[in-house]
Parts: structure tokens; sequence; C-alpha cells
């Protein structure tokens, strides 16, 4: 079993763990009303995303999300959050660096004895969702139900729906697709970037990710039969007919279950939540390599942290 199979299915405790760390540090994450920026690099840059749509989605108040290396350095906020596996990386190094002493900062990481906690005013250290595998996902996740449980969001709950995720079987076969789009409404247009990146990264999979309204505006031409949508979270109306129109599957997490339109496949209950949702498409990302002969804990050309000389 390769390392990241364990960490995708361990996420329903740290889940757990993270709704339980969120109300001890709950002094070093955004309070109400403060204006906030959120960083990260590759899919600590999406978690970012997510969180940003989903606390102004909240009432929490304006957040803004940015790679570390675009951090607008003129533009004032109350709050930064850096979210760091490995607290390692140059860009949000270089920022921390540049904010101290300017900014309030506060570092979600997976290595508390990393450079980025010397660095940050206050650290949200998650070791227990640390990871072997090159390839982010419990961490990612993690990350984010901390900032959520954060905001309200039920997120001891919805572990329940993550141990579904971790058994129920993939939706459709990865063997039979050649090309998957991910789509996303609001603070899951984060999540559609995520899953598409974990396909780039773990299958070297051509896999594309846009605003589940904007898809119709060019990005459906790609659809063809052999062909997967995956959309997360709330559908505009009228987009899985457009889809199976064009002939690809559609993939979309229900109150009622996951449906695979052209597809046969069902199951009892299934996530409602799209945070569980990313989990099916990780493992559906990691199918995918092990399909093409790859080993989806040494993706080509990645490594854990980018460290630039």
């Amino acid at each position: 079993m390769a390392h990241v199979d364990a960490e995708i299915a361990s996420q329903p405790d740290c889940w757990r763990e993270a709704a339980r760390l969120a109300e001890v540090v709950r002094g070093d994450l955004p309070r109400p009303g403060e204006r906030v920026a959120v960083v990260g690099c590759g899919t600590s840059w999406f978690m970012a995303m997510a969180y940003a749509a989903r606390r102004e989605q909240a009432g929490q108040g304006e957040t803004d999300a940015f790679q570390a290396s675009e951090f607008p350095a003129g533009r004032r906020y109350d709050r930064l959050i850096a979210i760091t596996r490995s607290g390692t990386t140059t860009e949000v190094l270089e920022l921390l660096a540049a904010l101290r002493g300017r900014t309030p900062t506060t570092v979600i990481v997976g290595d508390p004895a990393s450079p980025a906690v010397d660095l940050a005013a206050a650290t949200v250290a998650l070791p227990f969702a640390d990871e072997r595998s090159v390839v982010q996902t419990r961490f990612a996740t993690t990350a984010l139900a901390v900032l959520r449980a954060q905001l309200g969001d039920p997120v001891t709950a919805l572990a329940a729906d993550a141990e579904v995720a971790v058994r129920s079987p993939l939706p459709i076969d990865p063997a039979t697709i050649e090309q998957v789009t991910f789509l996303g409404r609001g603070w899951t247009i984060g999540l559609a970037q995520e899953a598409a990146l974990k396909c780039r990264e773990a299958a070297t999979f051509w896999a594309e990710a846009y605003p589940a309204m904007d898809y119709r505006h060019g990005p459906i031409s790609v659809a063809a039969p052999g062909r997967l949508v995956w959309a997360f979270g709330e559908l505009p109306d009228g987009l899985p007919e457009d889809v199976a129109a064009t002939g690809a599957a559609f993939v979309h997490s229900r109150t009622h279950g996951w449906r695979t339109v052209l597809g046969s496949w069902s199951a009892g209950r299934t996530p409602v939540d799209p945070m569980a949702d990313l989990i099916l498409a990780q493992r559906f990302a990691v199918a995918l390599a092990t399909s093409r002969g790859l080993d989806p804990d040494a993706p080509r050309h990645l490594t854990r942290s980018v460290v630039l000389a």
C-alpha cells in the first residue's frame, strides 16, 4: 500500500482532531470582522481559496486568497494566515519574514519544528496530519477542517461523511476515462482546483478545473465520450443535461448519493459535504496513478517542499 492510501484513509480521524484543536487555537485564528489574507502554494493555495470564500459566505469578514509569491505587498490586512505543510517553502518563508512586525501572522503547519514557526506570530500545528507522501491529502483537508470549525461548520459531524468517502467504491472506473474536468461554485472552486491538481500530480493525467457557471463559456468544448465532468457542491440549473448531451460522464455528490450520468453506479448513504467528496476525488487520482503504472507517493519532478536557492 502506498503511503498516500493510508493518509487518505486517516482523514476522518484527522477531522475529528481538527474540530477539537479549533477550540484550543481559536485566539490565533481570524476573528469575525477582521480583514484577512490567506496564502499558500499549490494544494495549500487551493485550501486558502476554499476557506476565503467560505469565510465570506459565513459573513465573517472580507477574506482574500493568494499564491504566496503573489501577495500584494502594499495591501493592508488585519491578519494573514499561511498554510504550509512543510513550513520550509521558500515563497511562504519570504512573505512571513517581510510581514514580521507589520501584520499579525498565523502559520498552519504540519511540522512544528519548521522555520515558518519561528517567523510567524502564532502557530497552529498539525503534526498528526503530516504526511510521508509528496502528494498532499490529509494535511490539506485537515487544515481546512480547522478553519471551517472555527467558522462554526460541524466538522465533527462531517467526519462521518469522510468515513463513507474512504470506504465507498469509486463512482466510475478510472481506466475508462481519458480526461476529467472538475467544477465548483463559491468555496468549492478551490476544491475543484485541488482535485484536478491531484490527478495531474499523482497520475500525470489531463485534468482541468473551472467555476461551474463558467464551464459552458468555452471549456465544455472538450467534453466528449470517454471524458468525465465531476462537480462539487451546488449545481447550476441545466448543467447535468448539457454535459450529458456531449456524451461525457457526469459525477456529482448529492444528499441522496453520488450519481454518475451515463453510468450505473450508485451507493446507499454517501457524503453530502463537498470536502468529503474531495476525498473520493483523491482516491480517484490514486487509482488513476496505479492504473497507469505510476507511484502516487513519488510524482515525477516533485518534492515535498519547493526550496529555492
